[in-house]
């Protein structure tokens, strides 16, 4: 049986009941390790780096449910830079 019809493959097809490409949890408790690396990242500032790295690094094309937490890291990190910057500046100014 030829499952691709154009360009497209379909995720889940009731003829053939296999798993779908998302049908697994995700990991970190199910919401994915950007989310769990944002929350983290509130007590472990490093965690934002490190998925600010994956995200860059275009993990999400792995798994897309990741791409939204991914990117929150990358925001967070690059806020929390710029404001480790302006209290570093104003502590030794």
């Amino acid at each position: 049986m030829n499952q691709r019809e154009g360009d497209y493959v379909p995720i889940r097809d009731a003829e053939n009941i296999q798993l779908g490409m998302f049908d697994k949890p995700l990991p970190c408790f199910g919401c994915g390790i950007g989310w769990f690396s944002f929350l983290l990242g509130f007590v472990f500032p490093l965690m934002w780096f490190f998925s600010a790295i994956l995200y860059f690094g275009k993990y999400y094309n792995k798994d897309p449910r990741e791409r939204s937490g991914l990117a929150a890291c990358a925001i967070a990190a690059i806020l929390f830079t710029i404001v480790a910057v302006i209290a570093l500046l104003v502590y030794m100014l």
